[in-house]
């Protein structure tokens, strides 16, 4: 099945030299840190075989219904997994007063069929030795539903797929009990100085976008009925908004004749599939506090919006991050962790989908230290935006990228699943053949012109959550103060702009 010019397991020995190394975390501190004249040793070359390397790509057809199939063989191992993504049927689509319909649904899908209670339901999956999971997002556009089995009880497997999918019935007592778990979920996710910050940041970036909900309302679940979720699903759950991959043990003319036995039963809605919008500009830079009077550490994330998917920046994007805080071998983790000794741990991640995403750096850190650590993470920041980054700790970052891709590619799953972000995201059939080559195309200049687009200081909003009588002060050096309760209700702003 795999074609010649691409053999995973070749590539992934020939770059073990560089991924022991890279991987594993064992460059020094000080090469890490990669400070101008540094040298880091032992960095295997990229080859022109590696960066002009044809992958797999899975065979795809339409069926009648409109549903995509797409399959991607491989008989090494008789396994099958398998994704079906739900366009449209993600949080991102929830109704603006029922914030949480979409993670409602897919959490009681598998409750209750028309042929099968939740517990058959467990049971059967527990005697095949396979796996099934349901979920969505408040912000995600689409649901999905993942399994896995052995190519030999893949049939049934994908039976009680089916049933899950297209009969469920949302029993008022498996509604009653999930009511009971959110509520309690709710009220203990309110404790988690993390949960705090990321709510808070999404409400600065994005605002009334749909992608500023990061957690249902207690009001939004009480209200919630069986007909909310029937009339959800029948609305957002259509083959012709979905794809199908399937990838391992299986042929595309095996897996065509077992999907239509047993989806033909899937009526297509005739519908365009669901649009998204980009989130309103964002505003001017602010410090915000979250209150929580006995907290002996200050979570502080500083996020900003970036870029869609399918942005021109973005391998350049991936490669800044990756310097900056992208693995326990970049500048915020060496700064405040190996170098000044703050935290356990400091990183910083971006997400891009069809809309306009977030990149946030984020840390916890001792309460006495919180101004000198928010004031290295603004460093090293102004540093990505100011300064060229020096060439061993450049090629360093690349070199790590790649050789995490390589590794990756001897899973049929993760194959498959490139090949459906390419097709979601319209991206070129040659997007992931030519991924090392365009990593390794990145320049400095490249790098610093995204982070000054990006992390430019005026479009950067700061969160500290943690002991606000401990830590107003500090982070008044900083600016102007929006305070707000651990309920995320506001209290007052503290100090003047600078």
């Amino acid at each position: 099945m795999l074609q010649r010019k691409f053999c995973p397991i070749t590539w992934v020995l020939a770059w073990l030299p560089l991924a022991s190394v890279v991987l594993a975390g064992q460059v020094s501190a000080q090469e890490a840190q990669a400070v101008v004249g540094a040298e880091i040793k032992g960095l295997a070359p990229v080859s022109q075989e590696i960066l002009q390397v044809e992958l797999p790509k899975a065979a795809e057809i339409q069926l009648d219904n409109g549903l995509r199939l797409m399959v991607l063989e491989d008989h090494r191992v008789p396994l099958v997994s398998f994704q079906i993504i739900l366009i449209g049927a993600g949080g991102y689509y929830d109704p603006p007063d029922h914030p949480g319909l979409a993670n409602f649904t897919a959490s009681l899908l598998s409750e209750g069929t028309t042929t099968r209670t939740s517990v058959e339901n467990a049971q059967a999956l527990e005697t095949l030795a396979a796996r099934l999971t349901v979920s969505t997002d408040m912000s995600l556009q689409a649901a999905s539903v993942r399994g896995s089995s052995l190519s030999e009880n893949f049939d049934e497997v994908l039976g009680l797929a089916a049933d899950v999918l297209l009969r469920p019935t949302f029993p008022t007592e498996e509604l009653t009990r999930f009511k009971e778990r959110e509520r309690a979920r709710l009220v203990q996710q309110r404790t988690q100085p993390r949960f705090l910050a990321i709510e808070r940041l999404a409400k600065v970036i994005y605002g009334d976008h749909p992608a500023g909900r990061v957690a249902p309302t207690p009001e939004s679940l009480d209200k919630t009925t069986r007909d909310d979720l029937l009339r959800f699903h029948k609305l957002h759950y259509v083959p012709d908004h979905a794809v199908f991959a399937i990838a391992g043990d299986i042929s595309m003319s095996e897996a065509r004749s077992k999907v239509e036995q047993h989806f033909s039963g899937w009526k297509r809605a005739g519908s365009q599939i669901p649009t998204v919008s980009d989130p309103e500009p964002i505003g001017l830079s602010k410090l915000y506090l979250i209150n929580r009077t006995n907290s002996v550490q200050t979570n502080l994330v500083i996020g900003t919006q970036a870029i869609n998917r399918v942005s021109a920046d973005y391998d350049a994007l991936t490669v800044m991050n990756h310097i900056v805080g992208g693995s326990a071998t970049g500048r915020l983790f060496m700064n405040l962790r190996e170098d000044k000794g703050y935290t356990y741990g400091a990183y910083s991640s971006f997400t891009a989908l069809r809309y306009r995403g977030d990149w946030d750096a984020s840390t916890e850190v001792r309460t006495e230290v919180t101004k000198d650590a928010l004031r290295e993470l603004l460093r090293e920041l102004k540093r990505i935006r100011d300064e060229p980054v020096p060439g061993p700790e450049f090629q360093a970052a690349q070199r790590s990228l790649v050789a995490r891709f390589a590794l990756s590619l001897e899973s049929p799953a993760t194959l498959l699943n490139n090949s459906v972000v390419r097709y979601l995201y319209d991206l070129p059939i040659d997007y992931w053949d030519r991924y090392p080559e365009r990593i390794m195309s990145v320049t400095p200049k490249q790098v610093q012109d995204v982070a000054a687009r990006y992390l430019d200081s005026d479009r950067l909003h700061v969160i500290a959550v943690g002991n606000g009588e401990e830590i107003t002060s500090m982070l008044q050096s900083f600016g102007a103060v929006e305070v707000y309760d651990d309920q995320g209700v506001f209290v007052e702003t503290i100090g003047v702009s600078r």
